[in-house]
């Protein structure tokens, strides 16, 4: 997210016409040509049966508009995808390479840029990379503080929100250390996915600019002279509250998912995610009760963008930048903002919209336990990739569990 200092010279478009920049032309009817008949294989996280679904809606909108199939390639973790990558490098194999699209973004983009293992730059080529808010969501071009430079395009906003339900929580906490006193009071009913899985080091994350002298050196590579220091507020939060959470701390839950069982079956009463939607959408799935809402903190919670990338040696390059186009849409990002879909966060200008495009989102109930734009607060911007490696790998020596 968040460095400002790079700006497609293409975003010029946005403010004034939303209409796609390359739509039409013979470059992207080249491309479009080209995709026809492929198959893109798309490796992407596979632990949530919605998001399952959202992807499988996709590859039909793929195959019906554009004759290019989508296989999902579901992924327990993104690294297995860049150390595939990684693999066939280093055998050789510079074309017709087995992952075409990854959904990624933090360390992995970061590790894949800096082993040159990725196409580009794309993502400005795109016909719907116009509509982008670029100026507004800055998290687009910008990932863990590295610039995108077009190596991988966004389709999803995220932001930590947390979830409690309001007839068991009156005064949810506004602060991180309100939540420690609330896990004092309360042992038991919290705990976080367990490090390294993403949503866990997002917890870590939230506690470094929770207690941290100076949060803004997150934003610059670690600094090994002072790293000891800077991180001990964080040890010292984590070693106050472990024996207050639940099963002591002893255990973990592996992944969001996990995370937001616990939280339906009531065994914790505050939950999180990294997608300000999902406890509306799990309310109209039927998974939590009505009376389920969200909060963040007054002094923000940690935000970024999913962003898709293709690999240098992919072997559809063409249909890789179809789907990643296709991701753009207005009607695609209505459907993944809908609370019965996803609940994700668009990446778009909505206000710059044609009206007609505008409607779709303005006629999206996002449900009630959704914090409205005005609501959720500030986005604080995500560490440096090189933080949280080693964040995570302290916790793993000092806090981790065999599962």
């Amino acid at each position: 997210m968040q460095r400002r200092d790079f700006i497609f010279a293409a975003t010029a478009v946005v403010g004034m016409s939303a209409m796609p920049a390359f739509a039409g032309t013979k470059e992207w009817e080249a491309v479009l040509n080209e995709a026809k008949g492929q198959t893109v294989y798309w490796h992407a996280w596979g632990g949530d049966e919605k998001i399952n679904a959202f992807i499988a809606w996709v590859g039909e909108q793929a195959k019906e508009r554009y004759d290019v199939k989508l296989e999902h390639v579901k992924l327990a973790s993104t690294t297995d995808a860049v150390t595939r990558v990684l693999t066939e490098r280093d055998a050789g194999i510079t074309k017709g390479g087995a992952v075409d699209l990854i959904w990624i973004n933090g360390e992995n983009f970061a590790a894949m840029r800096a082993n040159d293992l990725l196409h580009g730059p794309f993502a400005s080529s795109l016909p719907n990379w116009g509509l982008v808010d670029v100026t507004g969501k800055p998290a687009v071009v910008s990932d863990f503080t590295l610039s995108t430079d077009g190596f991988e395009s966004p389709w999803a906003m995220a932001q930590l929100v947390f979830e409690y339900d309001s007839k068991v929580i009156a005064e949810p906490p506004k602060s991180l250390s309100d939540l420690k006193d609330w896990i004092k009071a309360n042992p038991g009913r919290f705990t976080y996915p367990q490090p390294p899985d993403y949503l866990g080091t997002t917890f870590l994350k939230q506690i470094a600019y929770g207690t941290m002298s100076d949060p803004s050196i997150l934003q610059q590579p670690v600094d090994e002279a002072s790293y000891a220091d800077a991180v001990a507020p964080i040890w010292s939060f984590l070693d106050e509250v472990t024996p207050s959470l639940w099963r002591q701390g002893q255990a973990y839950p592996q992944n969001e998912p996990a995370l937001g069982q616990l939280l339906s079956d009531g065994e914790i009463q505050i939950g999180f995610a990294f997608n300000p939607g999902r406890a509306s959408a799990e309310i109209a799935a039927g998974n939590l009760p009505d009376s389920m809402r969200t909060f963040t903190f007054e002094s923000g919670t940690i935000g970024n963008a999913s962003f898709v990338a293709i690999p240098f040696n992919s072997s559809n390059t063409a249909g890789a930048k179809v789907i990643a186009d296709l991701l753009l849409s207005p009607e695609v990002q209505a459907r993944a903002q809908d609370p019965n879909v996803l609940g994700f966060q668009t990446v778009l200008d909505v206000a710059n919209l044609p009206e007609a495009e505008r409607v779709r989102f303005e006629a999206l109930e996002l449900g009630v336990a959704t914090l409205s734009p005005d609501q959720i607060g500030p986005a604080l911007l995500e560490p440096h990739a090189s933080w949280m490696v080693r964040i995570g790998q302290d916790w793993v020596e000092r806090y981790g569990v065999a599962q």
